[in-house]
């Protein structure tokens, strides 16, 4: 079985099924579509697969062009079935892992999937991609495979590859990210390692799944950290009545020994704020307690909580309440210029100013519509009359396609989480 799969990754020829077509799934199925494989997504929304049938795209970082030739050339295809996976050689797990409630991972999407594909893997090589706990791969998933009587490196191949996708990231597509690559045997580390050098550049192999496991939760808690570190720093440098923006332009000019980091409103998307707290979770089992990772998940999820609180203050020096005020949030996805919502922390602002009573509206370009639990609303166009009705307008997310001009001349009030207006005189700009 292992010669036949190497045989048929090396000559293309291998049959490839990708289990999710979120953010992560749909890039990678297109990537291997490109490199010539032959590709099914499988989903169980079906409005996914209808799309993806349709050649229309709902991923930010998946071409239309790319998807119309891979769907005519039948390169690439989709369904809900699971029983297509009777005639895949190679199968890619690439589901959501949330949180169950905030220092607890849910591994049900996983479970799900690997309930579903089982009776299927024999002589297969089977790939998770879903960002999870270390051990996960071993202790899991592999148990439940081998549970009928099958044995991995022998009947069936199992890996984990962790995704590195930055969404919206025009300068690192899914081929350009060097991708590691850890299996449960050797022979399925090998295999895994040359499946994704048909269609990465550069595949990077460690000694376990269990290492890989632990490379994708370090780098997003090297990320969450600093970012923690950061926001701490921005506030203590509001009490010291300095500018951090000024700071950290001062203290990048080392060639060396300092990376920068950027404080701001709360971090959003599926990973910072979730990937960190599996790790923590997991040592926890041990009996360790990260310090780090709770401290810096902390301050990050409080940045909403403390960007209002400063709104007070702002007003207040301006002779305004908050309660009387009318705010509008300028940007609500999690990250510029990407048209997602998840754990943005816009969304949190918004639904603590209702709570308050705060008269609270919003524009982003890339979201006419904000339907949030009980969040509706329309966004605001950023017209002259507009922005002179509003008392302060605060600003979330820092998309390019807003006019920051217009709202410079025309808005009463400033407040500039992002540092926009960089080097901009004017009383009428508050910096975080």
């Amino acid at each position: 079985m292992y010669k036949k799969l190497k045989k048929n990754i090396i000559s293309k020829k291998a049959k490839i099924a990708v289990v999710g077509l979120g953010y992560v799934g749909l890039p990678l199925a297109v990537s291997f579509a490109k490199a010539g494989f032959e590709v099914c997504g499988i989903d169980t929304d079906k409005d996914r697969i209808s799309r993806l049938k349709k050649a229309i795209p709902y991923i930010l970082d998946v071409k239309k062009d790319d998807l119309q030739r891979l769907i005519k050339s039948k390169k690439l295809k989709g369904t809900a079935d699971f029983k297509v996976l009777k005639d895949i050689d190679i199968i890619f797990i690439c589901v959501p892992t949330p949180l169950k409630r905030k220092y607890h991972p849910n591994i049900s999407f996983i479970l799900s999937a690997v309930k579903k594909i089982r009776k299927y893997i024999k002589g297969k090589l089977v790939v998770l991609e879903s960002t999870t706990y270390p051990g996960t791969t071993d202790e899991v998933i592999l148990p439940l495979f081998e549970k009928g009587g099958l044995k991995c490196g022998e009947d069936f191949f199992l890996a984990f590859s962790p995704e590195r996708i930055d969404p919206g990231n025009k300068v690192y597509s899914v081929e350009k990210i060097t991708k590691i690559v850890g299996g449960v045997t050797k022979e399925s580390t090998i295999l895994a390692k040359l499946l994704y050098q048909k269609a990465i550049k550069k595949v990077h192999s460690v000694s376990s799944a269990k290492i890989a496991e632990t490379v994708k939760l370090l780098e997003n808690t090297f990320r969450i950290v600093n970012i923690g570190l950061i926001n701490e720093v921005a506030m203590m440098c509001h009490k010291l009545d300095i500018d951090i923006w000024e700071v950290i332009r001062g203290a990048k000019t080392k060639p060396f020994g300092f990376m920068p980091f950027y404080p701001g409103p709360g971090v959003g998307g599926h990973c910072i704020p979730k990937d960190p707290l599996y790790l923590y979770w997991k040592a926890r089992k041990f009996g360790f307690r990260s310090r780090f990772i709770k401290l810096a998940a902390d301050i990050n999820s409080s940045m909403p909580y403390y960007i209002i609180e400063r709104l007070k203050e702002i007003l207040k020096d301006n002779k305004k309440s908050l309660k009387a005020a009318k705010i509008l949030i300028l940007g609500v996805t999690y990250k510029k210029d990407v048209k997602d919502l998840r754990k943005s922390p816009a969304l949190d602002m918004i639904a603590r100013l209702q709570d308050f009573g705060v008269d609270v509206s919003y524009s982003d370009p890339l979201i006419p519509y904000l339907r949030f639990n009980d969040i509706h609303l329309k966004s605001v166009l950023m017209n002259k009359k507009n922005l002179s009705w509003f008392d302060c307008v605060v600003i979330v997310s820092d998309h390019e396609k807003i006019n920051y001009s217009n709202i410079l001349k025309n808005a009463n009030l400033i407040f500039d989480t992002r540092n926009v207006y960089s080097g901009k005189n004017d009383k009428r700009i508050k910096r975080l």
